[in-house]
């Protein structure tokens, strides 16, 4: 699959969020560098702080040089309800090459994950194409329907 397509199935899995008005509905999936979904994750699945990058990678052990992070959403640069944002555990992971659709609006925390990464030697894609897919589970928080 495509990065869009693969950004696309981390927007879907947005949608299985457990709705919240303090954090963001997001999707993420980890994807190697042999085109295979290594893990996938979403905002709150198993836990009500968890992240949807950090759910996905908690579920991989190594993860394989050249491997991709597919996020709705911008990975966080900074959070509240944990010590380590997502860039962070994207970057100790050894993934160099981050795709996401939708930059992290300033509604919780400032939106500079994409700063980290790129400042720590990762490829940075965003495909704005997909922001409003995005932005759809999300709507209750951005006051619109």
């Amino acid at each position: 699959m495509a990065d869009a397509e693969w950004l696309a199935l981390a927007c879907d899995l947005a949608a299985l969020c457990p709705p919240s008005e303090t954090a963001f509905s997001v999707g993420a999936v980890v994807v190697g560098p042999d085109g295979t979904e290594l893990a996938r994750g979403f905002s709150r699945e198993s836990d009500p702080s968890d992240h949807a990058e950090e759910a996905a990678l908690a579920k991989l052990g190594d993860v394989p040089p050249g491997a991709t992070v597919y996020s709705s959403l911008e990975p966080c640069g900074a959070r509240k309800s944990r010590p380590r944002p997502c860039a962070e555990l994207i970057v100790a992971a050894g993934i160099r090459r981050v795709v996401f659709a939708w930059r992290e609006p300033s509604l919780f925390v400032e939106g500079t994950g994409d700063e980290y990464l790129r400042a720590h030697g990762v490829e940075v894609v965003e495909l704005p194409a997909l922001a409003d897919r995005a932005r759809h589970p999300n709507a209750h928080l951005l006051g619109r329907p």
